[in-house]
This record gives C-alpha cells, sequence and structure tokens, in this order.
C-alpha cells in the first residue's frame, strides 16, 4: 500500500528502509526515503511503521 502518494512510497519500502538501516528519527528516515516532503500527510502513517519495525529487530546483521 502506498504511504506517500507524492513520492510514490510504498509500506513496504519504509518497512525495508528501517530494518536495514535502523533510524532513529523521522529526520534520519527521510535522508533514507523521500517521504513528508510535499504536503507531509504520509508522516503520521511513516511514524507508526518506523516505530512498529524498530520494536522488532532483525535476528541476524546483514554483512555487506
Amino acid at each position: 500500500m502506498y504511504v506517500c502518494l507524492c513520492n510514490a512510497v510504498s509500506d513496504k519500502t519504509i518497512r525495508e528502509i528501517v530494518r536495514r538501516y535502523q533510524p532513529k528519527s523521522i529526520q534520519q528516515l527521510r535522508q533514507l526515503v523521500p517521504v513528508g516532503k510535499q504536503c507531509g500527510k504520509c508522516i503520521c502513517a511513516v511514524r507508526e511503521i518506523m516505530e512498529e519495525e524498530l520494536k522488532n529487530p532483525p535476528l541476524y546483521k546483514e554483512i555487506a
């Protein structure tokens, strides 16, 4: 499902970015993926997805 319609960013993309890079804030996430840079309506949903993913850390550390 698209979370950010302005930049066509899906929840799947956000989840993958959060799992891989573990951003600690929305500002850090915004440096990795273009969310909330136009209308800003997606920020609440993005924050919820990010918090949900950060509660469940990956079982392994990706190498390379």
